[in-house]
């Protein structure tokens, strides 16, 4: 049985199917928009990169006990690629899965899932209401503060960078630019006025 590549329509079609809270579909869009941004900056496959970031966290709103689990019967079902599945899976490693990110996608995947958290946040305390004018160094500021964002994993954010040989800055400056892109989607354009 071939699989075949899921389109980013069927990808947010079965999001939204499984997900109607607002907030999980603006982070599902979010982390696409880095996924997307990473994949271009790397000579990667941005759809793919795209597609699967928009769906990584497809089980989470029915079956939050069953995170990563659920996401890949369903992925399984619909004959979505195994590729494609387990790098959904991958993101939750060492909190709700075994898989262990091996890949440039799964690692980037599992470095911005929460640092779009994050960056989110951040933005939103900012008086634009937008990510557009976020900096590294007010995400940084944040980074430090364990009560802002308490529900953010650091440590996973940091592991990630680490599996990336990456700097904890250049990865908050690329999660910036991805969401940056979406900024309208994700609800975060705000009242930021371009200079």
């Amino acid at each position: 049985m071939s699989s075949k590549v899921p389109t980013r329509e069927e990808a947010y079609q079965l999001l939204t199917e499984y997900n109607k809270s607002d907030s999980l579909i603006k982070h599902a869009l979010a982390v696409e928009g880095v996924m997307r941004y990473m994949a271009r900056k790397r000579g990667k496959d941005e759809e793919k990169w795209g597609v699967i970031g928009l769906v990584h966290d497809l089980d989470y709103e029915q079956f939050p006990e069953e995170h990563c689990h659920k996401s890949e019967e369903i992925l399984k079902e619909k004959g979505w690629p195994e590729e494609y599945i387990r790098a959904v899976v991958s993101h939750g490693w060492g909190l709700c899965s075994d898989v262990e990110p091996q890949t440039e996608l799964e690692k980037v995947l599992y470095a911005i899932d929460e640092l779009t958290g994050l960056v989110v946040t951040t933005a939103l305390v900012r008086p634009s209401k937008s990510v557009m004018d976020v900096q590294v160094k007010s995400v940084k500021k944040k980074w430090k503060d364990k009560r802002f964002a308490a529900g953010v994993n650091r440590s996973v954010i940091e592991q990630g960078a680490q599996r990336l040989g990456m700097e904890i800055a250049d990865l908050i400056a690329d999660t910036i630019a991805g969401m940056q892109e979406v900024a309208e989607e994700i609800g975060l354009k705000g009242v930021y006025q371009e200079k």
